[in-house]
């Protein structure tokens, strides 16, 4: 479980292929890493499978991970936002993050606002129940508030407006992010338990 909350910008040292998955090798800037340990890269829950002293670590990514993460398209030389999984000591100062990525979403502009920037991203449709102004989201694996959230288009998809503080847009890589890039979107994990919970309940949309 993570919260959102950055605690570094990793470097992607090398990505080795393996039948139809990819071991990352990750300068973490974690010295004291574990093995076993779950680590969000990008906002997936990955498990560190080797690590050293100078905060070297691998990652096996599975095929799904790669299907549905943009994980698939990392290369050495790229940075990825990284957390350590939450201690009960830790303060939640994001929200509750599983690390499990719901689906992909699009950057379709970014403009300045003072000293912030605004965002909008395009996201499938199956994801907007889940979506709520002034709700959380995670991108990358950082916790956001949604500002805005619009009607599915004809294409399928919905826009979501965000601003992003000076220090998220400082010390995450959305600052790298171009227009048209994919970026992991994991949804409220709260909001999807409350769809099932009450799905028996709700009239059919044709009804």
């Amino acid at each position: 479980m993570f919260s959102g909350i950055i605690e570094t910008v990793g470097h992607v040292q090398a990505v080795g292929e393996a039948e139809q998955a990819r071991r990352l090798t990750l300068q973490t800037g974690f010295a004291d890493l574990d093995l076993g340990e779950s680590v969000a890269v990008n906002g997936v829950c990955l498990t560190v499978t080797r690590r050293d002293a100078a905060g070297v670590a691998d990652f096996f990514v599975s095929p799904e991970t790669l299907e549905r993460s943009n994980l698939a398209l990392v290369a050495a030389g790229d940075q990825v936002n990284l957390e350590r999984s939450v201690t009960l000591a830790t303060r939640l100062s994001g929200h509750l993050v599983q690390g499990h990525v719901d689906g992909k979403a699009r950057l379709s502009a970014a403009v300045q606002d003072g000293e912030a920037r605004r965002i909008e991203l395009t996201l499938p449709s199956e994801l907007r129940p889940f979506c709520v102004e002034k709700g959380s989201i995670a991108l990358n694996g950082v916790s956001l508030t949604l500002n805005s959230v619009d009607a599915v288009g004809a294409d399928g998809r919905f826009a979501i407006g965000i601003t992003l503080i000076p220090h998220t847009w400082a010390h995450t890589n959305l600052q790298h992010c171009a227009i048209g890039d994919e970026i992991n979107v994991e949804v409220d994990v709260l909001a999807k338990y409350v769809e099932r919970l009450c799905h028996a309940y709700l009239k059919p949309s044709n009804a």
